[in-house]
């Protein structure tokens, strides 16, 4: 019979327990409460947590480094390629501030294939050429397309013989991220990627039960033009029953079925689904919007994608508009804190079709170009080499890189010219964005600066803290393939560290 532990592995286990338990309370919400008065004693207490027999399966990346000195304060495997998940994001908004800074602004114009006559009627196609801007949003879809309306209107424009065109050729690539799972699709975390978005590409459907037992919920589009079918699975179950609602669009078609139940008397559910082929609900929306302020088109909604060749001369195309986003520091942060993956990739492919290579493939895509200017990005700035990127959001799989190299890419960005624009873009402990109901009550709490990353068996948490004793930390905290207890969070083994960094009373010069 083969031991699965050396006697040696089980008196260091019952040592590292015994250890752990001198700075942590035994509940479900276990927080440090004992912290370090020296440089050894929190590398002691933070090599305990790591070692900790519950993490036998898993995966550790660790680094820890002062701002302040530039000493290594812990380090456990920092080498180690791990699975990211959304701290791929820190990545996506260093290289977009790098460059453009932030005061730049994405670009839209809308033109068309004649001028409008006096009378404001355009004999000819209107065109809206999507270039990514992600910033198309708002409580009420009515406003989500108020600046094209008023600017055509502000131009004049009455009428349109032709088409409305669609045009998201800037963007190169398939309408998903590199190396998605199929699963993505049917979740609103897998929005389609397209130069011309709205609404996150994301609409709502509303469940309300219905007037007695077994009767089918009522289903309500919250957002118009979507161009899908709902096929109703659902039924009202009795009072205080539980509510539980799925969904299931197969790939390819516009079909959505909803399954589940919601309880007699229930409030009504509310379900994410994302919206196929977004550049036609721009387009079909963008029409409705343009006929309710006077604007009437008489053609059809038409949209032209990569790699079709758009049949027009760009050359003796009108500009009638330009829309503008916000500035590139107020979408990053719109990305950032609440980890919004479809935006984010938004932003990274539009900087890839910006510095794409004068020689590079013809069949690269935006991406794959973004991917090549982080790798030059990195290493003229001497991070190390330890990154494989498929996409910017980190929703792939196959995303890689390590604690080492996280924590270069935060210590760059100090010194960046948008430093202050990068740092003020991160979740901030007990606040806002993915760690805001994260440690509270604790010297963390708006305290921690940092980005979050989840996926099935894999957390992380990178940024900026500042310890008990005024001394600025950078840390970068990756745990992969942990299963956890039932009684606590994955995310506890993370916020557990971060805490103790931020307690700890020493120094690194000691």
């Amino acid at each position: 019979m083969k031991l699965l532990f050396s006697n040696a592995n089980i008196w260091r286990g019952l040592f590292l327990a015994a250890t752990v338990g001198l700075f942590f309370t035994s509940t479900a919400d276990a927080q440090p409460t004992n912290f370090a008065k020296s440089l050894s004693e929190l590398r002691a207490q933070l090599e305990a947590h790591v070692s900790q027999p519950r993490f036998s399966g898993a995966l550790w990346g660790v680094k820890i480094v002062s701002r302040s000195t530039g000493k290594i304060i812990y380090e456990h495997h920092a080498d180690r390629l791990m699975s990211p998940a959304s701290n791929s994001k820190l990545y996506a908004g260093a290289l977009a501030l790098d460059t453009f800074g932030g005061d730049y602004r994405f670009t839209t114009p809308v033109r068309a294939t004649a001028s409008p006559d006096a009378a404001g009627t355009l004999h000819g196609d209107l065109i809206v050429s999507g270039c990514g801007d992600p910033s198309w949003k708002a409580t009420n879809f009515s406003d989500l397309l108020a600046p094209f309306v008023t600017a055509l209107t502000n131009a004049g424009l009455r009428r349109v013989t032709g088409d409305l065109v669609a045009d998201t050729t800037f963007f190169r690539g398939p309408p998903t991220g590199g190396s998605w799972c199929v699963d993505d699709l049917n979740d609103s975390e897998g929005a389609e990627v397209s130069a011309l978005t709205l609404n996150d590409n994301l609409a709502q459907v509303r469940v309300i039960p219905g007037a007695k037992v077994s009767e089918a919920c009522r289903l309500t589009w919250l957002q118009p033009h979507t161009g899908l079918k709902l096929v109703n699975r659902t039924q009202t179950i009795t009072n205080g029953g539980v509510a539980h609602l799925t969904m299931w669009r197969s790939p390819g078609t516009k079909t959505l079925f909803i399954f589940g139940e919601v309880p007699l008397g229930g409030a009504a559910e509310t379900l994410d689904m994302p919206v196929p082929e977004p550049a036609a609900w721009f387009g079909t929306a963008l029409k409705a919007a343009l006929a309710a302020n006077g604007v009437s088109i008489q053609g059809k909604v038409r949209c032209v994608a990569w790699p079709e060749i758009p049949p027009w001369n760009e050359t003796n195309l009108i500009t009638l508009a330009e829309i503008k986003s916000p500035p590139l520091r107020e979408l990053v942060r719109a990305f950032m804190k609440p980890s919004q993956n479809l935006e984010t990739d938004l932003v990274f492919d539009h900087t890839g079709e910006f510095l794409r290579a004068t020689n590079a493939p013809s069949g690269q895509t935006s991406e794959q170009s973004a991917v090549a200017a982080l790798e030059k990005f990195l290493a003229t700035n001497g991070v190390p080499a330890d990154l494989h990127f498929d996409e910017g959001s980190g929703l792939s799989r196959n995303n890689l890189t390590s604690a080492n190299a996280t924590v270069a890419l935060l210590t760059l960005m100090t010194t960046n010219r948008c430093a202050q624009d990068f740092y003020e873009a991160l979740p901030i402990a007990g606040v806002d964005g993915t760690i805001r109901r994260r440690m509270k009550n604790t010297p963390a709490f708006q305290n921690v600066h940092a980005k979050t990353g989840t996926l099935r068996w894999v957390n992380a948490l990178s940024g900026h803290v500042t310890t008990a004793a005024g001394e600025k930390l950078v840390f970068s905290l990756m745990l992969n393939r942990y299963d956890s207890a039932p009684d606590r969070k994955r995310t506890d083994e993370l916020d557990d560290i971060a805490v103790l960094l931020a307690g700890f009373m020493g120094r690194s010069d000691e």
